[in-house]
């Protein structure tokens, strides 16, 4: 297993032969407070060579469990929200997976990061064999409200993981924009 930085790329499928199905996981443990507590909401974007979604159709979220080709899902229990991915049946047109975390300003108003420690993203075989990981940095993050925490990308022929850790001030709207698509 692989332990990353920001901006670290790890090969999957060239290092590991015969994988065709990996599990994301995504966890983080927040800081116990008086007031109401930002509930952190997890999302995967399927996007062109151009950084733009698909379509509505290719966000994977609360709201709609699987993408409309069933190659990404929500499922399992061993994080605190896992994401499935069936890399044999992604579309040829999906060149990355990004991987968000945003704050979901409609169940306890406005939020941001702050109090979120211990951020992390993972990807795992499907018999939970982690491949790698990586520690969300969370230093200063007052301001931010939406984070992309990593991608699944295309790399020729083979799958690779990008560690990000990109935030974002502008919220689900400005992951919106940045992948061009209604949310």
């Amino acid at each position: 297993m692989a332990n990353l930085v920001p901006g670290a790329n790890a090969a999957l499928t060239a290092e590991n032969r015969g994988l065709s199905k990996v599990l994301v996981g995504l966890g983080w443990d927040t800081v116990p407070s008086r007031g109401p507590v930002a509930e952190l909401v997890p999302m995967a974007v399927m996007c062109n060579d151009a950084g733009s979604a698909l379509s509505g159709e290719y966000l994977v979220f609360f709201n709609q469990l699987v993408s409309a080709d069933g190659s990404v899902s929500f499922a399992g229990e061993d994080d605190q929200e896992q994401i499935d991915v069936d890399l044999a049946l992604v579309p040829a047109e999906v060149a990355k997976i990004a991987f968000i975390v945003y704050v979901d300003p409609d169940v306890r108003g406005p939020g941001t990061f702050s109090a979120v420690r211990s951020a992390y993203i993972r990807v795992a075989t499907v018999e939970n064999r982690e491949l790698v990981r990586f520690e969300v940095p969370l230093s200063s993050n007052d301001n931010i409200n939406a984070m992309m925490f990593g991608e699944l990308y295309r790399h020729r022929e083979d799958w690779k993981f990008r560690a990000l850790g990109q935030g974002y001030t502008t919220g689900l709207a400005g992951v919106a924009k940045d992948f061009r698509v209604d949310v």
